[in-house]
């Protein structure tokens, strides 16, 4: 396998999203950091096991973007809430017990809501489809093969990863593509793939801990979220 064919091989699209730069609109497919901005009728902010409000975090429009993944399909919104004690628990692998996840598979009977968070600056969030996302080298993405040819041409060809296959880890907020882990990589097994990240965000004032990034995996055929975090 030549260095060509391996790029080839673990290329990934995604999109990710640069906040803020626009004026916001507060319409249908409109992403948000820091802002939730859409329900159904009935639906209030939700709860966490203490009864306290859960911090909005997000608003993701799958809808009309330009790449989705396949474990998405279907899914046009996603809205994230997230239990301000999740700070106290980031030693734990599985995060999802502090978030709070709902997904839409239409917009139709959409109400427009505003909840906002004192963690995160508001802004809206513009997204951009790229086809050059590719996995930290101890990340979990590489699958062994590939990992064993790479290990190879090092050693026979004097190749470096970072150098001479790895065109770009895309560490901002985004659908798709791989997790762009700060440590060592982490996986929930087959069943859960990683579907899309959100990281510590300068312009919105949100530090998840030291440049870290929460991570979603999503289990389509039981409608099931897990979250993990890692920062420097």
């Amino acid at each position: 396998m030549t260095v060509k064919e391996i790029k080839e091989k673990l290329a990934k699209k995604a999109v990710i999203f640069e906040t803020g730069g626009k004026r916001p609109t507060r319409e249908l497919l409109e992403s948000w950091i820091g802002s939730v901005c859409w329900q159904h009728e009935g639906e209030d902010i939700p709860k966490d096991k203490n009864g306290n409000n859960m911090a909005s975090v997000a608003t993701i429009f799958l809808k009309d973007l330009p790449f989705v993944p396949l474990e998405l399909t279907g899914i046009e919104l996603v809205t994230v809430f997230m239990s301000k004690d999740v700070w106290d628990n980031l030693i734990s692998d599985d995060l999802s017990p502090w978030f709070y996840i709902r997904t839409y598979t239409s917009l139709e009977q959409l109400v427009p809501c505003e909840y906002q968070t004192d963690m995160i600056k508001p802004f809206p969030l513009i997204p951009q489809l790229i086809e050059n996302d590719y996995p930290c080298w101890d990340g979990g993405g590489i699958p062994e093969e590939i990992e064993d040819t790479i290990l190879q041409l090092e050693t026979t060809e004097g190749i470096d990863y970072f150098d001479d296959i790895c065109e770009e880890i895309y560490a901002q907020h985004k659908v798709g593509g791989y997790p762009a882990f700060c440590q060592s990589g982490y996986s929930f097994g087959d069943e859960y793939e990683f579907v899309m990240q959100i990281s510590s965000d300068a312009k919105a004032l949100f530090n998840i801990v030291d440049s870290g990034k929460f991570y979603f995996f999503y289990n389509p055929l039981i409608s099931d979220w897990k979250v993990y975090c890692d920062f420097y």
